[in-house]
């Protein structure tokens, strides 16, 4: 006998068919209830109804108020959404990903069906407004696998280029994608949402900030993400190789250029990036005498190779990084102006780790089982006051510093934990003067913080916010609007509230 979910609500006894509607009306509101966010769109796609949830979600999409979402496509008003899928198939997605303008989500999205199984519209949930702290370990191993499908994809598309050609041998190509550039912050968010419009220019990008911010693994993400991203990815660390070398490594060898010279002649670095990316690391220290063969390369696109009066084309798009202050080298006479205005075309400041402490733990997370992997033992674990003490320090040495703690501290201790007690002896062994004390793990007013009123509570948040928005954007407060999803008269607003106003 068929049960009464089975059944047609038309063909069941009246009681059953009440206590269907009932649960059916239940549901609805439980779900509306439990979901940080709940709207209705109808069998065209156009949005019916949403509840008082997910308005707290529209101004971080551009939309001032409801009315400006009610009766428009879902997709005008909600980028990246699947909804029309939905609809189309009848299939429902209990859990998903969704990544726009105004964050990252857990979504649940269900088909709605009338009395004969039609479907006639579609509800869209919101299950978790910040997956990155509810779901840590789930949004940590997605990047992972992201990264690793990218990985494979480049891979692939790199042998089929090379079977193409008919050419054999490693090709050169970005060992990164901005899923490895781990961290949410404000500040991490902000530099991978312009390193991501400086890959879709052909314009040469000049990467600033301190020494192990991670400046070559945003060369190529950049790389990875551009149009260049099947070209090779060619990197050269001027810092590296004496000044007498650069030219030729530069600009290539012609046939027999000098007494011991290779006979078939050598390439340089110009010529191996044709096509693709040229990744100049340390540009501050490149010698005087270089800096004017290298504008006039750039200008020209060409290079003449050491002993050889051809000229050879080359099609690179350069991306140079340094941890020196060019304008004030510029200043000094150490470097060229032209050849500065020349590369500071896209100039991209990398926020040092002071700056993003809220990464340090994902972090951790990503070098500890990256340490593991490379030495195949079990990843170190780390207790909560070791993180909330490594989460306080100034990190000179940025994630360099982090890294090079840690794999000491997991090397010299017996265990798979590691301590405060631990980590401290490290630190002060590296040589670190002062070392700043763990913050408590609910700021500095303690676990009585949550007992104030919401409201409180909220609005300190919201200050916070915005403090880390505009110190992210360098007091911007066009791009603070846009990083926190709000328009810029409502960041004013706050302001106004905040007393960060000037």
């Amino acid at each position: 006998m068929p049960s009464a979910i089975d059944t047609p609500p038309h063909a069941l006894p009246r009681d059953a068919q009440s206590i269907l509607e009932l649960a059916a009306r239940s549901m609805f509101h439980l779900f509306s209830s439990m979901s940080q966010g709940m709207f209705l769109v109808d069998r065209d796609a156009r949005i019916v109804w949403l509840n008082e949830g997910y308005e707290r979600f529209l101004p971080r999409l551009g939309v001032s108020s409801p009315d400006q979402f009610v009766g428009h496509r879902v997709e005008e008003v909600i980028p990246n959404t699947q909804m029309r899928q939905v609809l189309e198939t009848g299939e429902p997605v209990l859990i998903d990903l969704l990544t726009n303008k105004a964050g990252t989500f857990v979504v649940s999205r269900l088909p709605l069906r009338d009395d004969a199984g039609q479907v006639i519209g579609a509800i869209g949930m919101v299950l978790f407004d910040h997956p990155e702290t509810t779901l840590k370990p789930l949004i940590s191993k997605f990047a992972r696998l992201q990264q690793d499908l990218d990985d494979a994809r480049r891979e692939l598309a790199s042998q089929r280029s090379q079977a193409a050609r008919g050419t054999h041998g490693a090709q050169r190509q970005a060992k990164h994608t901005f899923a490895s550039f781990v961290g949410t912050s404000a500040a991490a968010s902000e530099i991978k949402r312009q390193a991501r419009r400086a890959a879709q220019s052909h314009s040469p990008v000049l990467l600033l900030g301190e020494t192990g911010t991670g400046k070559e693994l945003l060369a190529h993400a950049i790389h990875a993400a551009s149009a260049r991203s099947g070209g090779p990815f060619v990197s050269v660390n001027i810092a590296a190789v004496p000044d007498t070398l650069l030219e030729a490594e530069f600009f290539g060898v012609a046939p027999g250029a000098y007494t011991g010279a290779d006979r078939k002649g050598r390439e340089g670095k110009f010529k191996l990036a044709d096509g693709g990316t040229l990744f100049l690391d340390e540009i501050g220290d490149m010698p005087p005498a270089l800096q004017a063969k290298l504008l006039r390369a750039l200008q020209e696109g060409e290079i003449e190779p050491l002993g050889s009066n051809q000229l050879v084309p080359f099609d690179a798009r350069v991306i140079a990084a340094t941890s020196r202050d060019l304008g004030a080298l510029v200043r000094e006479g150490r470097f060229r102006e032209d050849l500065y205005y020349r590369l500071n075309v896209l100039p991209l400041r990398v926020p040092p780790l002071r700056e993003r402490r809220a990464d340090i733990p994902a972090l951790v997370e990503v070098l500890g089982e990256d340490m593991a992997l490379r030495s195949g033992t079990p990843q170190p674990e780390i207790t909560a006051d070791a993180l909330a003490l490594l989460a306080a320090q100034h990190w000179r040495g940025n994630i360099r510093e982090l890294r090079n703690v840690l794999e000491q501290a997991a090397m010299r201790s017996d265990s798979q934990y590691l301590d405060a007690a631990q980590l401290e002896r490290i630190l002060r062994e590296s040589g670190v003067e002062q070392i700043a004390p763990a913050q408590p793990a609910h700021g500095p007013e303690g676990d009585d913080a949550l007992l104030r009123p919401l409201a409180e509570q909220v609005e300190a948040l919201e200050r916070r916010a915005i403090a880390a928005a505009m110190q992210a954007t360098g007091g911007n407060k066009l791009a603070a609007s846009r990083l926190l999803g709000i328009s810029r008269a409502t960041l004013y607003e706050r302001l106004g509230g905040t007393g960060t106003r000037g």
